[in-house]
């Protein structure tokens, strides 16, 4: 039996319904920034503080790191179910344009985090932030907007994970949705945008 599609009118009232749910950011501001010099040269009689700041900012990894590269770079996406046959992972360093055409299979009603992997190069950033909209049939049912937080250059990459959550399930929700990506920051700065694409389906194979 042909999946049944969902009209243009029950994807407006899932769009409404998950409009509700959203978090709103409320009287936030973002903190003054500092280069890592200057928080280095606070307190600098504070022995303990400046361990902390060693243990945190590490010990000068960023007078090295290549100032050709971007201060944040978006490396991986993974979508981290215990139950997928196999990896789902994007490499968000190679060819983001041929993500439009692929397709992650995802089973409905399975539970699920996404893996964001990145790295911070020279220069703290201040309120990294996540943002992901859904759209199905080129109508947006969904924008989810994580905060990551802020972050220190270091040589090892960062992973973030959103939280647990269930995919869709029913007929309706079965087909495709289309992801449109996005990491920046507090000063807005689009790191990475990209796009990808997900099919939700009765089991791992159909």
């Amino acid at each position: 039996m042909a999946e049944q599609e969902p009209t243009e009118e029950q994807l407006a009232a899932i769009a409404a319904e998950n409009a509700e749910g959203d978090s709103e950011m409320v009287n936030y501001k973002p903190p003054a920034l500092k280069t890592l010099q200057e928080i280095h040269e606070l307190d600098k009689d504070d022995e303990s503080l400046q361990k902390y700041k060693k243990a945190l900012l590490g010990d000068g990894h960023e007078a090295g790191a290549d100032p050709t590269v971007p201060n944040v770079q978006v490396t991986r996406l993974t979508l981290m179910c215990e139950q997928a046959p196999n990896p789902l992972t994007l490499d968000l360093q190679g060819d983001l344009e041929a993500f439009k055409n692929q397709s992650f299979v995802l089973k409905e009603g399975v539970e699920y985090r996404i893996k964001i992997s990145f790295k911070v190069n020279r220069e703290i950033v201040s309120g990294l932030k996540f943002i992901q909209q859904t759209y199905r049939k080129s109508v947006r049912i969904d924008k989810s907007d994580y905060m990551v937080g802020s972050y220190g250059p270091r040589p090892a990459e960062y992973d973030f994970l959103t939280p647990l959550e269930e995919a869709p399930k029913g007929m309706l929700a079965r087909g495709a949705y289309n992801i449109k990506s996005k990491f920046t920051d507090d000063d807005k700065h689009d790191h990475l945008s990209w796009e990808w694409n997900l099919d939700i389906k009765k089991d791992w194979t159909e």
